[in-house]
C-alpha cells in the first residue's frame, strides 16, 4: 500500500497499465531527474508491482497487476466482514430503540 502512496508511482504504473515501457519513457511527463523517477520505480519493483527486463542498454517495464488484485481481494473480504457486523449491530440498536420506546409512558 505504501508503494500506491505516491502520485507519481500511481501515474507510473496508470501508464503501464497500458503496455510495456522504457524508463526514459515513463520519466518524460514528470518534472524530475531520471534518477528520482528511477528511485520510485524502485519502490515499485520491490512492491513486485512491475517487473523489469534488459533489452540490450534499455529496460522496460511491465506492470504485475498480481499484487493489486491480491489487496483488492482482501479489502473486499473485508468490507463484507465488516458490513455483516455493522448490519447486526444496527439490528440490535433499532431492537433496543424500540424496547426502549416500548417502556416509555
Amino acid at each position: 500500500m505504501a508503494a500506491l502512496a505516491d502520485p507519481t508511482r500511481r501515474a507510473i504504473l496508470q501508464r503501464l497499465s497500458q503496455g510495456e515501457a522504457r524508463v526514459t519513457e515513463l520519466a518524460g511527463p514528470f518534472d524530475m531527474s531520471l534518477n528520482a523517477v528511477s528511485k520510485h520505480i524502485q519502490v515499485l519493483e520491490r512492491a513486485q508491482l512491475l517487473r523489469r527486463r534488459k533489452a540490450g542498454r534499455e529496460h522496460l517495464l511491465t506492470l504485475t497487476p498480481e499484487p493489486m488484485n491480491e489487496a483488492v481481494a482482501w479489502m473486499d473480504a473485508q468490507r463484507a466482514l465488516w458490513t455483516s457486523r455493522l448490519d447486526v449491530l444496527e439490528g440490535l440498536l433499532r431492537a433496543q430503540d424500540a424496547a426502549a420506546k416500548g417502556d416509555a409512558p
